[in-house]
């Protein structure tokens, strides 16, 4: 019987060829598109479940208010996870991590810049299922100055050679560390990246007592069957009885008084297994995915593939008068209704699972470019789990019965003796609801296309925006303390490079901030005030373009300076600051609150974060000779970049005894900062031209079946005097008019999802009529250019011809 329906489905394929080319072409990229998105989604999703004991290992949160100030952070005191292991059962083993980043790395007489340099106990190895390669797991880092090199690495530094028991020196250390082991590779889906794994103990801080000190990442382990709900009901005692101390100690009040204030101070766990979707938190490693995007992409999955299904039924009860007495003459050789869907749905299987393999061909053609657009690392491997060939047959069957359940029973419908009366063909020349569901597709595209303008728009201002300094043809050249006490013989020696128009050092720069302290004001009621703060050189303010309001610089005829500070608007404003002479704060860790800070002047404000952030009160201070560390900004004519920094690393390895330099572009960092915003607009565009191309393949077909029942018609008006034009407008009024409405749909819809989405940026656009008016003028622009060849074309017969049609 199986066979017998498909060598009739088979023989029904080829009298409709035309548009079971269109059904298949709709399908195959709608199933693309969809399998692009679940890769993109899954990948995301997967993050951390390599690890085999990762229901068991979760990190401590340290979730606080102090002083007004919200904190919700993956960092915790180093004391805290031998703490825990020692008063609580439930706890089986605790890690602790703190991520050095950047460093130099020494071997050789060759130096490198390791970017991924980590701190770990030497529990690491039972928590992360890394393997070892080379090296006792066991007792890789329990020791000071011992080092575990990822497989590349040990690849980079020694090629084939045994690495184990050789030394290389790390940053400014003196005493050489000792490679003790091999690891593979981190995978891509971890939630941190090393390429070093140093041993926690060799920092001085490994033991700090200090519950305040919340600088680490510390994971818990827990036994089997222990409940992480347990330990954390336990965290109020901890902190009542560790915490509880301190602050009477360092703040001279009781832990109930400083909660009274309004201050929160709390601990919580966050299984392994959600630490990379969860955004909410500040993390020490990767920054952190966010789920909505997820849900979005997942959502665009599925109306794609609802696209390119509704493309099928449209297509398929469209041509129904076709295959009308094809179905007369079965019912009448006794073939039930019954027999007839299932005929149907074999048909619609069929062209789901070509379409399927079709798929699979583009995306393995496709996946490099795709990749590389939006920066990521997908691989399709059909057979890297047991599920994924079953989950593609179920898809492919559900997208099939999506496509053909309603023409299937459409068809099987129809009475035989109304068939074989010819009295079918007008019943179906209403079509509401082909109607309805070219709406829907056209409201999905529109959808989309508003969508993507609005992201593109958003986009386009956070680059563009004037950030209230000059970002342009600056060069930032990191870790300046490499040159020690010679930092001001260097910059003398950078000022005497040709392109260089002046260069100046400073603790942060825009997008690269170096710390937020506490202050307090003059005058004030004791409390505590956090300012970004920025120790910086003569002459910073105008290398920056950051524009003064009120006040002066800092000059070097006014000794007072060193005692002086700049502040910018927010901070004006924030603390209520009417008189600059009147204005003093409080340097940090001063503790009888006598050296003062001068206000002598304030800048603009100037976006040092990105545009997600509001503006907060910054802070500038003269920076002195015994601050080594930090950045240098390098201000550059115009012109041939790559000779002044060439000129600029000879310069800087003749200071730094041949170290590496590491710089960048304060321009191109600021665009980094958005790089989630840019690959997800790119996958937009991506999705959007083809969700339109499917809508317009449909629309092509319904307008090439409407022509088709027309041709008639079109003959009669010709021989009545109808000029071309006049027929097309016609024929495509219905386009015009249910495209029209499919944008009344769409707009509500998209102005509320790009409304909330537009909320992650304090910074942001409005949502003008002009990306409305843009996505309607776009859709109607390709749905014109889809149906005018074939409308034209039906116009353009000689009518005799037409009136012979049928």
């Amino acid at each position: 019987m199986l066979k017998n329906l498909i060598k009739h489905s088979l023989r029904s394929f080829k009298r409709q060829r035309s548009y079971i080319i269109i059904n298949v072409l709709g399908l195959s990229i709608g199933i693309a598109c969809s399998l692009f998105i679940a890769l993109y989604v899954m990948n995301e999703a997967s993050y951390d479940k390599f690890n085999t004991r990762k229901e068991r290992i979760f990190r401590v949160i340290f979730n606080a208010n102090l002083e007004g100030k919200d904190f919700n952070i993956s960092f915790s005191p180093a004391v805290m996870g031998p703490t825990l292991l020692k008063e609580y059962p439930e706890i089986e083993s605790f890690l602790r991590m703190n991520r050095i980043g950047p460093t130099e790395v020494e071997y050789n007489n060759q130096t490198f810049t390791e970017e991924h340099l980590v701190e770990a106990d030497s529990s690491f190895f039972n928590f992360f299922s890394i393997p070892v390669i080379k090296g006792d797991a066991g007792n890789l880092l329990n020791a000071p100055r011992k080092v575990v090199l990822s497989s590349s690495t040990a690849k980079k530094y020694f090629g084939d050679e045994n690495p184990i028991d050789k030394t290389l020196k790390l940053g400014s250390d003196t005493v050489r560390y000792t490679i003790s082991g091999v690891m593979a590779d981190l995978p891509e889906n971890s939630h941190f990246e090393a390429s070093i794994i140093s041993s926690f103990m060799t920092n001085p801080e490994s033991n700090d007592p200090i519950w305040f000190s919340n600088s680490f990442s510390t994971y818990l382990l827990l036994k089997p069957n222990s409940s992480y709900v347990t330990v954390v009901e336990k965290f109020p005692e901890l902190i009542k009885k560790n915490v509880g101390p301190e602050v009477q100690k360092y703040m001279g009040i009781s832990l109930n008084d400083f909660l009274a204030q309004g201050n929160k101070y709390r601990y919580s766990l966050q299984n392994l297994s959600d630490i990379h979707l969860d955004p909410s938190i500040q993390q020490q490693f990767k920054e952190a995915g966010d789920p909505k995007y997820l849900k979005i992409l997942g959502s665009l999955a599925i109306l794609i593939v609802l696209i390119a299904a509704i493309n099928f039924m449209n297509l398929s009860t469209a041509q129904a008068s076709r295959r009308a007495k094809e179905v007369g003459i079965k019912k009448v050789g006794g073939s039930t209704r019954g027999m007839l869907i299932f005929q149907f749905l074999t048909e619609s299987f069929i062209l789901s699972f070509i379409s399927l393999i079709i798929a699979l061909i583009f995306i393995k053609i496709a996946l490099p470019y795709f990749n590389n657009l939006i920066g990521a690392k997908l691989a399709l491997n059909l057979f890297a789990s047991w599920y994924i060939i079953p989950f593609l047959i179920l898809f492919t069957l559900v997208v099939g019965f999506l496509s053909g359940s309603y023409p299937a029973l459409y068809l099987s419908a129809f009475n035989p003796y109304e068939v074989l009366k010819g009295r079918v063909k007008s019943s179906m020349q209403n079509g509401l609801l082909r109607r309805v569901l070219v709406i829907f597709q056209f409201a999905v595209s529109i959808l989309l296309i508003v969508g993507t303008i609005i992201m593109y728009r958003q986009i386009k201002y956070m680059l563009n925006k004037d950030l209230g300094f000059n970002k342009e043809q600056i060069l930032v050249i990191n870790k300046a303390g490499a040159l020690g006490t010679k930092i001001t013989s260097f910059k003398e020696t950078i000022k005497g490079i040709p392109g260089v128009i002046n260069i100046v050092s400073s603790t942060a720069v825009p997008g690269r901030n170096n710390r937020t302290a506490a202050y307090k004001m003059e005058g004030g009621n004791n409390e505590l005030l956090d300012l970004e703060t920025n120790f910086i050189d003569y002459n910073y303010l105008e290398t920056y373009g950051i524009t003064l309001v009120s006040g002066r610089t800092f000059n070097k005829s006014f000794t007072t300076d060193q005692q002086a500070c700049v502040i910018n608007e927010s901070a004006v404003k924030n603390f209520g600051i009417t008189d600059l002479e009147k204005t003093r704060f409080t340097q940090p860790g001063d503790p009888n609150g006598k050296n003062y800070l001068q206000v002598i002047g304030v800048v603009k404000n100037f976006n040092f974060k990105s545009l997600h952030n509001q503006i907060g009160p910054y802070l500038f201070i003269l920076k002195t000779d015994n601050i080594l560390g930090g950045y240098l900004s390098v201000k550059l004519s115009a012109g041939n970049y790559s000779k002044t920094i060439s000129a600029i690393e000879s310069r800087w390895k003749e200071f730094t005894g041949n170290k590496p330099l590491e710089y960048y572009f304060v321009d191109k960092d600021f665009e980094q900062m958005y790089i989630a915003e840019k690959q997800n607009a790119r996958m937009a565009v991506i999705f959007s031209i083809l969700a339109v191309f499917i809508a317009s393949l449909g629309l092509f077909g319904l307008t090439s079946f409407a022509v088709e029942q027309r041709t008639k018609e079109i003959g009669v008006r010709k021989a009545m005097g109808s000029s071309v034009t006049g027929i097309y407008g016609v024929i495509s009024k219905e386009a015009i008019i249910l495209i029209s409405i499919s944008a009344l749909i769409a707009f509500p819809i998209i102005y509320f999802v790009a409304a909330k989405w537009l909320e992650n940026f304090y910074y942001r656009i409005s949502l003008s009529a002009f990306s409305f008016i843009a996505g309607l003028t776009i859709a109607l622009g390709i749905a014109i250019l889809t149906i005018s060849y074939r409308i034209l074309r039906a116009a353009s017969i000689n009518p005799a011809q037409s009136l012979k049609y049928e």
